[in-house]
Order: structure tokens, then C-alpha cells, then sequence
């Protein structure tokens, strides 16, 4: 194919391509600030990186601090527990997270033991090893729900005084 107007289909090409243009900054008197091409718009422009992202939605208003505040004392009418109340109810509360954390123990031997023996188990319908894998699954999972419980009254347990 031969073109019979090379410089025309030339110019057309350079003149088809994107072209890029400077991104100005301009804040007019009122301290509002817009983003242009047009550096006429605003009266104190500066030219921005064309890299870096360009919100269009303006800032929302600064807002004062406010001042910080000491806390204020109870008042003389707000209950207080006495401090030997207290003491017995921390006990009573590491007592009762100790019973459940000794049942969740017992539960997650009890599903591990249960893991571990259906998984010495091999039926004659399970040549796919997926099938396998999905009878043992409902286990895996029982296995796991009792560790994060055991995990769980631990961390309870470490919090308290």
C-alpha cells in the first residue's frame, strides 16, 4: 500500500496523540482553592506534579480543639463498691472463668480424639480423597472452635487482677 499523501497522514498523526498540559494550583483571596489548567483563573497559581492524585472535593472546615478537660471527681452520691466486695467478686469471676476454661480443655481432647479416630478411619466409598477430606472437615472445625475458646479464657484469665 503506498500512501499518496505522506505529510498530510503525518500531520494528522502528530496532531492525534494526547497532549498534556500543566495542573496549577490557584487559591484566590478568599483562601478557596482551585485546581486548573488555567493559570489566569486564580491570583496565586502554582504549577503541581501531574503525578500525584488531584481531589476535586474540598476539605471539610477546621474545627477548634477543645481545650482538655481534667476528669471530673465522682460524686459523693455514685456507688462505691468497698474493696473487700470486690476482691470476692475477682475471685468468684476466676473461679467461674477456671470451671470453664477446665471444661473447654476437656472438650478440645475430646474432639481431638475424635479428629484423630475418623481419621484412622478409611471407608470403601472414599477413594476420592476429597470425600475424605469432607467427612473430616465437621471435626477439623469442632477441633478448632474449642482452641479459640481455650484461647479466649486464657486471654480473659491474664486479664484479670
Amino acid at each position: 500500500m503506498r500512501l499518496q499523501y505522506p505529510a498530510t497522514f503525518l500531520a494528522a498523526l502528530l496532531l492525534s496523540t494526547p497532549t498534556w498540559s500543566v495542573v496549577f494550583k490557584c487559591t484566590d483571596t478568599e483562601g478557596r482553592v482551585t485546581y486548573t489548567n488555567d493559570k489566569s483563573l486564580g491570583r496565586d497559581c502554582k504549577a503541581i506534579s501531574t503525578d500525584q492524585p488531584v481531589s476535586s472535593i474540598p476539605a471539610p472546615p477546621r474545627r477548634a480543639a477543645p481545650a482538655a478537660t481534667p476528669q471530673a471527681p465522682s460524686p459523693s452520691s455514685f456507688p462505691n463498691v468497698p474493696a473487700d466486695t470486690q476482691r470476692a467478686r475477682d475471685a468468684d469471676r476466676r473461679q467461674i472463668l477456671e470451671t470453664e476454661l477446665a471444661a473447654e480443655e476437656r472438650a478440645l481432647a475430646e474432639a481431638q480424639a475424635a479428629l484423630a479416630e475418623q481419621e484412622a478411619i478409611r471407608t470403601g466409598n472414599e477413594r476420592n480423597f476429597q470425600r475424605v477430606l469432607d467427612r473430616l472437615q465437621p471435626f477439623k472445625d469442632k477441633v478448632e472452635l474449642h482452641q479459640r475458646n481455650v484461647e479466649a479464657l486464657r486471654r480473659e484469665m491474664r486479664t484479670l487482677r
